[in-house]
């Protein structure tokens, strides 16, 4: 098994919008996907930055994580290529405030230990 784990920087003037947009979002990509998880900062919470060189972003932290569950980066590689389509998720996302307002996004791919 592998995780990826999702870090989405959205545009926070809208942030709002998203985070109810995302509530239905997250619905339909439980029935496609292993959703591990799905998580969002409202800023209610500054990030903590430390270390021996510690970077800041200019655009901040991530506010959306999420993470799924794979069976290998294969598998992952070819389900992601039809579990964004649909009539059920073209749905979703015409009701997305601001599809281009993503400032960043990573996946990241790791093993449970």
């Amino acid at each position: 098994m592998i995780y990826e784990i999702r870090d989405y920087h959205y545009r926070r003037d809208i942030f709002a919008d998203y985070v109810k947009w995302a509530e239905i979002a997250v619905v339909v990509l439980r029935d496609k996907l292993d959703v591990v998880g799905f998580w969002i900062d409202e800023g209610e919470y500054p990030a903590e930055v430390a270390g021996s060189d510690p970077q800041t972003s200019s655009i901040g932290s991530a506010n959306v994580t999420w993470i799924i569950r794979w069976e290998s980066k294969s598998q992952r590689d070819e389900l992601l290529k039809t579990a964004f389509t649909g009539d059920t998720w073209d749905a979703v996302m015409a009701k997305h405030p601001d599809p281009k307002g993503y400032l960043q996004m990573v996946s990241r791919f790791m093993q449970e230990m």
